[in-house]
């Protein structure tokens, strides 16, 4: 099957253009007449580098589960559902996927491990649960759960960016203003002050020291933080032991912190409850949600919680004995297995931490205003203090 460009009329006489797989030209024709459109003209496109290196957005695959679940709810057989979403997906790269699953089914692979030949765009995760899918005949539920986690994990992703991004402005705001009054404002009265002919205070000296550094070498100050993030991403992917320190230093550091553990875990817990009521083992649930943690602090402790299992000790004694998740979570996760709903119980983690996380930001937010202005204010107290510290000596000798 190769990639057609083609040009076409809609209904209403509006000319379109586009990509398009298809076998051959008639095949083109009847793929959109399929959606409505009536071939002018079609030729082989050339495959950029874009359209075969591209990326699939998660909003596209929301749209992707969503279609599959109602199509595949309403009857509608799966082959045929894949290709009319195939004719449809606009992103070449994804419709290039699309159709190597129509292909690899019709030689006989099951949905799951077609998509398992693509774990750039469909995770372990996915391919796991659409295998239980599969064995228990739930494939349509299984979409439903799919597309319902992919909605709740572009949520959280917007709320890590707004935790991120937030402090990184202040953060921007204050470094800028700290060049601004060590290279331009501090030289200029430094120059006023010497002129007095007085002898200057420490503090005075101490910030005009500081102000040469700053004009002397400003390069060397921007560049020393950004050479050493890059170092460290470098040995963090090269040792593992670099990476779990790092990974660990993220967790603590504060206000950051303790909101990425929250959003780590309620990511684990939604995930966890998908898979267990999608019914695969909760040995496998652990395995599968310790790849998807993302930061290896939190997947060396669920790996020791699998351990634990697999010497069986139940779910709440082993995540107890691992220390990621506090006593309220724990009795939740008690009562989900005395009562044979562990699904529901890891919902509501999911829903206590997404909670959780959202009032945390909200809290940041609000104190990081105010600890800004704080910070500004030292700032400026100080180097008007050592400004005006001489000049107040001058006068009160001219007064005497």
């Amino acid at each position: 099957m190769a990639l057609y460009a083609y040009k076409a009329v809609a209904a209403d006489g509006k000319t379109k253009s586009g990509l398009l797989d298809a076998n051959n030209e008639v095949d083109l024709e009847l793929r959109l007449k399929r959606i409505g459109l009536d071939l002018i003209s079609g030729k082989p496109a050339r495959k950029s580098r874009g359209a075969a290196g591209g990326t699939v957005q998660r909003r596209e695959l929301i749209t992707f589960f969503f279609n599959l679940e109602q199509l595949t709810h309403a009857g509608v057989p799966l082959l045929e559902s894949l290709s009319d979403l195939r004719d449809t997906v606009a992103n070449p790269r994804f419709r290039e996927v699309i159709a190597n699953l129509i292909e690899n089914i019709e030689g006989g692979m099951r949905l799951s491990q077609a998509m398992a030949e693509h774990p750039g765009v469909f995770d372990n995760v996915f391919v796991s649960l659409i295998r239980a899918g599969e064995q228990s005949g739930r494939l349509p539920e299984v979409f439903r759960h799919i597309t319902d986690s992919l909605k709740w994990s572009d949520e959280m992703a917007a709320q890590t960016k707004q935790v991120l991004m937030y402090p990184s402005f202040v953060l921007l705001v204050v470094v800028g203003i700290t060049f601004f009054l060590m290279i331009y404002l501090v030289p200029q009265l430094a120059g006023f002050i010497k002129n007095m002919g007085q002898t200057l205070p420490a503090q005075t000296k101490a910030l005009i020291f500081i102000s040469g550094i700053f004009v002397k070498f400003w390069w060397l100050i921007l560049a020393v933080p950004v050479v050493l993030a890059i170092l460290v991403k470098l040995a963090a992917t090269a040792s593992p032991a670099v990476r779990y320190w790092v990974d660990d230093l993220k967790l603590r550091i504060w206000p950051v912190g303790p909101i990425l553990r929250k959003i780590i875990l309620a990511r684990f817990a939604s995930f966890f409850a998908m898979m267990y009521s999608s019914g695969i083992t909760v040995l496998e649930c652990v395995a599968t949600s310790r790849d998807i943690a993302g930061n290896a602090v939190i997947a060396e402790s669920l790996a020791r919680a699998g351990r634990q299992i697999e010497e069986g000790k139940n779910l709440t004694q082993a995540f107890h004995d691992a220390g990621i998740f506090p006593p309220l979570v724990l009795r939740m996760l008690r009562v989900g297995e005395a009562t044979g709903a562990l699904d529901k119980a890891l919902l509501n983690v999911s829903y206590f931490y997404d909670r959780d996380v959202k009032e945390s930001v909200k809290r940041v937010q609000v104190m990081i205003e105010p600890t800004l202005t704080v910070v500004l204010g030292l700032l400026l107290g100080w180097i008007m203090l050592t400004v005006l510290a001489p000049i107040y000596d001058v006068i009160t000798k001219i007064k005497l």
